[in-house]
């Protein structure tokens, strides 16, 4: 372990910005994280309407190993910081009429279960489909999502000329539901796994069709967290306390001080001045160029993100409620009956659609049973990120709860609530500003889309970006590769000015170049 008396700041208790102070501390730099929120997690939020603690951010927990290795660097075991329960099915989906189909997690089970319900062809489709999904993840794992950011040219040289049938087998140039076409016949399986395109925060209709590798991701395993995923957050919290990690809580930051190119202090809201010579910002990076933490960190990020660049946000209701008739699983997906048309209406029209998808994550559903009383449930639907124009207005998200409700119980699901806790946009807004309520960044539409997010490395001496908008991409165990990418780039870049030794730390990160494509 290296050992070094220069402090870090760390901007932001999001899970990228604790994987890159858990990465920084165990090599050996004090690290000090400033977050404005009350406590860690930043977009894994929980509320507690009825008094109990509901996820109303990400609810998958994928990618263990991706834990494995940031909590191995604070000399934990992954089962020894959280408790982990596999899912055997990935989500239950229904559509226009009474039946409702069960995605296993095995994959054997998962193509059995595809062709009983949609027949032999579709199954044969599926298996050709987790064929290829699981080659787009192998060609993009070491060379994109657990490397440095690279450029087109950069991307192409990863690959060389014997990696050339796998970079064309990723097929970045056609849309993900065009992809899902060459697959299936029916259009009800292409909504199932087009959906993966809103877990970066896009349309299946635009977003490039290496996205089907998330379907590769959860049919290697998808596990429910104790406690909900805001006990993820706290477990990283104490990994990162371990390490002798600080935290200021309830402390918002206003704006970075520079001169000659490089920081030199933290401007905090409260007035004080905090000299430091190396920051992570686990923010937004659009926010960032946009100017939230001052013009000259704007000027170093230069990542702008438009209105119509934005990824998805979303309506959340966080919910206490007794429900009948339609049995939920733990994770239930009921789709409106226009997929293009929904989008459309988000994206281009800029409201929310007449007759949403509807994400229901039921906390309480451990093994398909439900339970006694009121259960806690997060009802999610897709929005356009337009929170900083303060839309959609209230009197729009209550029609929508209402069509949303009544979509429900045309389906068969009828839900008596009796605690809510509702987020929007403009909320999101409030809590993550510059964002407009998108969750995840940039929106990934386009096959250069992978190559718009901001890197770890600004233009500012001293000034690193970690977190879900930047690269590699949303979602949590990336965006702790992303703060795990920003440790290893800043020990990297601190090796090199120094002309000291490389410095090697537990668990994959090491320091030899900056442009090693190692893993994370």
């Amino acid at each position: 372990m290296a050992g070094s008396d220069e402090a870090v700041a760390v901007i932001g208790a999001g899970a990228g910005g604790l994987a890159s102070a858990i990465a920084l501390a165990a090599a050996g730099y004090p690290v000090t994280v400033y977050e404005a929120a009350s406590g860690p997690g930043g977009k894994i939020r929980q509320l507690s309407p009825g008094g109990r603690p509901i996820d109303t951010g990400p609810t998958v927990f994928t990618m263990r190993e991706v834990f494995e290795r940031l909590f191995g660097l604070a000399g934990l075991s992954l089962d020894q910081a959280v408790g982990l329960a596999p899912m055997p099915v990935l989500a239950r989906h229904a559509w226009q009429d009474d039946r409702a189909f069960d995605l296993p997690a095995d994959r054997a089970a998962a193509r059995d279960a595809v062709g009983d319900f949609f027949g032999a062809r579709e199954a044969e489709g599926f298996g050709r489909f987790t064929a290829d999904a699981r080659r787009v993840h192998d060609a993009l794992r070491t060379r994109f999502m657990e490397a440095d950011k690279p450029g087109p040219l950069a991307m192409g040289a990863r690959f060389g000329l014997k990696g050339l049938p796998d970079l064309l087998a990723t097929r970045p140039f056609q849309t993900l539901w065009d992809r899902l076409g060459t697959y299936f016949a029916d259009p009800r399986l292409r909504q199932l796994f087009g959906r993966y395109a809103t877990y970066a925060g896009g349309s299946p209709f635009l977003a490039p069709s290496t996205l089907m590798l998330i379907a590769h991701v959860e049919l290697e395993g998808v596990w429910q967290v104790t406690g909900g995923m805001g006990a993820l957050a706290r477990a990283m919290e104490a990994a990162a306390r371990r390490l002798g990690v600080t935290f200021r809580y309830g402390t918002r930051v206003r704006r970075i001080e520079a001169a000659g190119g490089a920081v030199q202090a933290l401007h905090l809201a409260d007035g004080e001045r905090v000299p430091v010579r190396a920051i992570v910002a686990n923010m937004d990076a659009g926010a960032v160029s946009s100017g939230l933490l001052g013009d000259q960190a704007a000027f170093a990020v230069n990542a702008p993100v438009s209105r119509a660049q934005r990824s998805l946000s979303a309506v959340t209701w966080a919910v206490e409620a007794r429900a009948r008739g339609f049995e939920l699983a733990h994770h239930t997906v009921i789709f409106g009956a226009d997929y293009r048309g929904e989008f459309e209406a988000i994206l281009q029209q800029r409201v929310l659609p007449a007759d949403p998808t509807v994400y229901i994550c039921a906390q309480d559903r451990h093994g398909g049973a439900a339970p006694d009383g009121a259960e806690r449930l997060l009802l999610l639907v897709n929005a356009p990120a337009d929170g900083d124009l303060g839309r959609p207005h209230d009197e729009e998200i209550e029609a929508c709860t209402d069509r949303m409700l009544a979509a429900l119980a045309r389906r068969g699901l009828h839900l008596s609530l009796t605690a809510v806790d509702r987020t929007g946009p403009a909320q999101l807004e409030t809590l993550f500003p510059g964002t407009g309520g998108a969750i995840y960044g940039p929106a990934p539409h386009g096959p250069w889309s992978p190559f718009r997010r901001a890197g770890a490395r600004t233009r500012l001496k001293g000034l690193w970006l970690a977190g879900g908008s930047v690269h590699p991409s949303a979602g949590v165990p990336l965006a702790v590769l992303s703060g795990l990418t920003c440790a290893r780039q800043f020990l990297a870049d601190r090796a090199s000015t120094s002309r000291s030794r490389p410095v090697a730390m537990a668990g994959g990160i090491s320091t030899p170049s900056a442009t090693t494509a190692a893993s994370a």
